[in-house]
């Protein structure tokens, strides 16, 4: 067994070694350690989902002003308009985002769009700091309505309490009929949209382009509940 023990000291002193020599000559690449990121921005698995032409994911939860939010990490959500407050608020110019480190309570202002002079505020679906915000859609507020669920994402919160903010959200169960009955008040107010829908296709990008007497920023304050 000696004899054994010394071949394999020999073996491994030997590789020791030659990986020493070749480090001093530069021939060994020692991988640089992973960046670790300041948020996880992975796209989330969506489960599709049509209400009224509008898409709807199932396995994310929503605030009752059109708001989503998905879970990154065990105390961070991404936050976003839903389908509807997208193309409802259409072609913008520009988006006004919270800084990092901003605290924001369940329904308090927390972002404008900006639109031909007119200005639409939506709320905070859940409470918690701002810690981070999507350059991109700063740089391209088109991709709100072109991508609501994914490149589009607004913000991302860190939650503190994991139990009441929560509670304040639509259950599942409900958002179907919330949605249905978002589209019908907007149907009503606007029956010219109705035709969009009427063979059970996709909205248009901009809902309220082109109606007479739209009132954006008063309508798109009646949805988000600012």
């Amino acid at each position: 067994m000696i004899w054994l023990s010394l071949v394999i000291l020999t073996f491994f002193g030997g590789a020791f070694a030659e990986y020493v020599v070749q480090r001093v000559r530069g021939k060994v690449e020692v991988p640089e350690p992973m960046p670790v990121p300041a948020m996880s921005i992975a796209e989330a698995e969506l489960t599709a989902r049509y209400i009224e032409g509008f898409q709807v994911p199932e396995n994310i939860r929503y605030h009752p002003g059109h708001m989503w939010l998905k879970r990154d990490w065990k105390n961070t959500v991404r936050v976003g308009a839903d389908e509807f407050a997208a193309k409802l608020a259409g072609e913008i110019s520009h988006i006004d985002l919270p800084a990092r480190g901003e605290w924001f309570r369940q329904g308090q202002p927390i972002l404008k769009l900006h639109r031909n002079g007119e200005t639409a505020t939506m709320v905070a679906p859940i409470e918690g700091e701002v810690v981070d915000v999507n350059p991109e859609v700063l740089r391209d507020p088109s991709l709100l309505r072109h991508d609501s669920y994914g490149k589009g994402w607004l913000v991302a919160l860190r939650v503190y309490d994991e139990t009441s903010p929560w509670r304040n959200l639509l259950p599942a169960n409900l958002v179907p009929g919330w949605m249905k009955d978002a589209v019908s008040r907007l149907y009503a107010k606007q029956p010219s949209l109705v035709a969009v829908a009427a063979d059970g296709g996709r909205p248009v990008d901009d809902l309220l382009s082109g109606v007479r007497g739209a009132e954006w920023e008063k309508t798109t304050a009646e949805f988000f509940l600012a």
